[in-house]
């Protein structure tokens, strides 16, 4: 068995354009359980894009990029609805910022989805991510790109969405290969992306590697206070704020929080209008991903009015979500509010 033998067949993304699914969301809305949880959510989400004050947020846990979600994310930012995204550092550098150098994630056969043959894998230097492939080489040659950079940059503290820009910026001059990119996209359009856990990626290896080279010089650190200031400055800039969730995890707690932390600092804004939750996660384990946006109102996070769960693997739910308000068109007309220029301009 040799590599090639294995890494042919490459994942394809989402195109939402290409199919009308409003007639479907308008059927499910009639009928029961999370087919109607999920036409409500579509709904809100196409209320909260058609509504012209509200920033929205969105949040992105789990392995969407390397299971074709990465076009529906970047439709969504090409029409101006989503003015600032929070990630996993997995799905914004070993996934989109990877594919942006070139590489890409592939299928794999069905055995191997039950670990018999990760082994073999692993001698092959393959890594897997349920049913799908990426070649481990070439993983670590981002990781070597990321140290680059770090190594290309001033030595101080960023955030997370400084570093992020950068990496944008390297794609932009260095000529990315392929215009598909949620990095690329959010550096030209100005839509800050935050990673509150950037070193649990290919991130922390490329910057484990730019620190150790450092001892004892200057070098670049990340500041994931810098972080969770930036996102409170964004809502105690913009008010009015909806949150669309894609899985659990860091990126809910840390975007639904900025509400409470703009409260710390003396900020009288109100909850988050709008919120939507995607997730197979429930309320049994105690765990946050699972843990409910009516509970979340009781912290003071999430306003009740337009808040809706959806229990359903994302790879199904957020195509017909995002479907459905895309071909409602109500975001046409809305401008984009490039809030990264303004963080990097503006103070609270």
């Amino acid at each position: 068995m040799k590599k090639s033998d294995l890494l042919h067949t490459t994942v394809d993304h989402y195109d939402i354009k290409a199919v009308n699914v409003v007639p479907m969301i308008e059927m499910m809305e009639k009928t029961a359980f999370q087919a109607r949880n999920l036409a409500r959510a579509a709904k809100i989400v196409d209320e909260m894009v058609a509504d012209k004050d509200c920033g929205i947020i969105l949040t992105l846990a789990g392995s969407l990029i390397s299971a074709g979600q990465k076009g529906i994310i970047l439709d969504m930012m090409r029409s101006n609805m989503v003015d600032a995204i929070v990630s996993t550092g997995a799905n914004i550098v070993d996934q989109d910022f990877f594919e942006a150098l070139g590489y890409r994630h592939y299928m794999a056969e069905d055995r191997f989805k039950y670990g018999l043959d990760d082994d073999k894998l692993r001698e092959l230097h393959i890594d897997r991510i349920y049913d799908t492939l990426i070649d481990e080489d070439d993983l670590r040659l981002c990781d070597e790109t990321i140290h680059k950079i770090a190594d290309s940059l001033e030595p101080r503290a960023y955030s997370s969405r400084e570093f992020v820009g950068e990496m944008g910026k390297y794609l932009s001059e260095t000529g990315a290969k392929t215009e598909a990119s949620i990095v690329l996209e959010a550096f030209r359009e100005e839509v800050p992306i935050f990673c509150p856990a950037f070193s649990d990626c290919s991130a922390g290896f490329g910057l484990v590697a730019h620190q150790a080279s450092r001892i004892g010089k200057p070098k670049v650190t990340l500041d994931s206070a810098k972080d969770f200031y930036e996102l409170t400055r964004l809502k105690v800039k913009n008010e009015s704020t909806g949150l669309f969730m894609i899985g659990g995890g860091v990126p809910k707690n840390f975007a639904q929080d900025i509400v409470v932390s703009a409260e710390i600092l003396g900020h009288d804004v109100p909850m988050h209008k709008y919120a939507i939750q995607i997730t197979v996660a429930d309320v049994r384990d105690g765990a946050l991903s699972g843990s409910t946006l009516k509970e979340a109102s009781s912290w003071g996070k999430v306003d009740t009015t337009y808040e809706q769960m959806v229990y359903c693997e994302a790879t199904i739910a957020v195509p017909l979500i995002v479907g459905y308000a895309y071909h409602k068109r109500g975001w046409e007309g809305r401008a984009s509010r490039k809030w990264s220029s303004s963080l990097d301009k503006d103070q609270v």
